[in-house]
Order: structure tokens, then C-alpha cells, then sequence
């Protein structure tokens, strides 16, 4: 069983910066952040394959940066230039496979992006 805890959620301003950290009990080959939007369907915010192979949504890149530490067990999601659409729950995520949908979640960390 993997366990996944998030943390560094909160409210920021539009144009501020927030960082998530996501403390894994084992790190797996895919680990990555999740988002849901209220209202929305569940949609993948960025991930990282192995070491250095990231994935990011359309609408987040150049703003956010996924970083995997294996030594200290972490995966953090440095989200730069927020707008409010990136208000959502953040659900840090780890899967042993690179597609299909994720067997392990952590339980969320709120993020609202709001003058």
C-alpha cells in the first residue's frame, strides 16, 4: 500500500505563487498532481515518469513545474502565474505503470487562486 500525503495548499492572489508537496510512503514510477475542479471532471495537472520525463496540461505549461526528489520520498508541484480557472483540489497521485488511471491518491489539498 502506498501512502501519499499533500501539503501547501491555500489562497493566493492571481499572479502569485503556491507550492505542493506530496510526501509518499514509496515512490513509483509515474507520480504527478491531479485537479478538481467544482463541477468538473478530474484532470491531469502534470506528471513525472521515472526521473526526468514530465507531462504537463496544456493549460498550466510554462506556469508550473514538477519536481521528484526519490532520496527524500517527495514529489512537489511549483505552480507559478496562478489564475483563478486554477482553483481547485490538488490530489497528488502514484502509479507503478505509465498509463491508466492511478492506483494510489492522496486525499487533497485545497487550492484557490482569488482576490
Amino acid at each position: 500500500q502506498v501512502q501519499l500525503v499533500e501539503s501547501g495548499g491555500g489562497l493566493v492572489q492571481p499572479g502569485g505563487s503556491l507550492r505542493l508537496s506530496c510526501a509518499a510512503s514509496v515512490m513509483l514510477y509515474r507520480m504527478g498532481w491531479y485537479r478538481q475542479a467544482p463541477g468538473k471532471q478530474r484532470e491531469l495537472v502534470a506528471d513525472i515518469i521515472s526521473t526526468s520525463k514530465t507531462n504537463f496540461a496544456d493549460s498550466v505549461k510554462g506556469r508550473f513545474t514538477i519536481y521528484r526528489d526519490n532520496a527524500k520520498k517527495t514529489v512537489s508541484l511549483q505552480m507559478n502565474s496562478l489564475k483563478s480557472e486554477d482553483t481547485a483540489v490538488y490530489y497528488c497521485f502514484a502509479s507503478p505503470i505509465v498509463l491508466g488511471t492511478p492506483a494510489y491518491w492522496g486525499q487533497g489539498t485545497q487550492v484557490t487562486v482569488s482576490s
